[in-house]
């Protein structure tokens, strides 16, 4: 399989929301939902994926955009969307290199995305591109992720990560992962391996490889 520039693709993409499953209790969604009431509105979700937070806060009347480089995880939230009778703006780009109509009194980069950004200097030049989408005032969120830290294995090797039920069929979805990190350069290696199975038997796999995947980063 032809890795596309984007990572999330393909099963990645399909399993995403299955593998995630229940979100509504994650504590990010009243963090997030506070922050915005305190700040204000316009406000743009930067990774906005399926729609995790973007679809819940619009359901609450929330002026919110999205953005993200992947056109299977738009396609399904705008699926999302139309099943909860929404109609989301959503635009289709990398954050480092944004270019939006408008200005936001809030932009928040949840689950750790911007760490999807790998090269220190593509990370400077995305903080410059947040900054220019603000509207005087405005506030950028976004968390940080520990990767590693001394002590931790370097490497965790091949293990099932995560087995689902899908409700459409009734099929089995199976993932595997492996994941190591670079304290020198701080980056993480991913790879994954997803299998579809019916009647216990293996019908479709893929294999996702991201080297890099990701790349620790502080608050300084």
């Amino acid at each position: 399989m032809t890795q596309p520039k984007y990572e999330y693709h393909g099963m990645m993409a399909e399993t995403w929301d299955l593998f995630r499953g229940d979100t509504s209790q994650w504590e990010d969604r009243s963090f997030f939902l506070e922050l915005i009431q305190e700040q204000g509105e316009p406000v743009l979700d930067v990774g906005c994926g399926t729609g995790r937070l973007l679809l819940d806060y619009m359901s609450q009347r929330m002026d919110i955009d999205g953005i993200d480089n992947s056109p299977e995880m738009l396609a399904l939230c705008r699926q999302k969307a139309a099943g909860m009778g929404l109609q989301p703006t959503l635009y289709q780009g990398s954050m480092q290199s944004m270019h939006l109509p408008r200005y936001y009194r809030t932009i928040i980069v949840p689950s750790s995305s911007f760490q999807l950004i790998l090269d220190e200097e593509q990370a400077q030049m995305t903080m410059r591109c947040f900054y220019s989408h603000l509207l005087p005032g405005g506030r950028l969120v976004m968390p940080f992720m520990l990767l590693w830290k001394p002590g931790d294995p370097l490497e965790t090797p091949w293990h099932q990560s995560g087995e689902k039920i899908r409700p459409g069929d009734g099929a089995t979805v199976r993932r595997w992962s492996y994941t190591r990190f670079d304290p020198q350069t701080r980056l993480e290696h991913t790879e994954d391996r997803y299998e579809l199975l019916r009647g216990g038997e293996v019908v479709a796999s893929e294999h996702h490889v991201q080297s890099p995947a990701t790349r620790e980063y502080s608050q300084q």
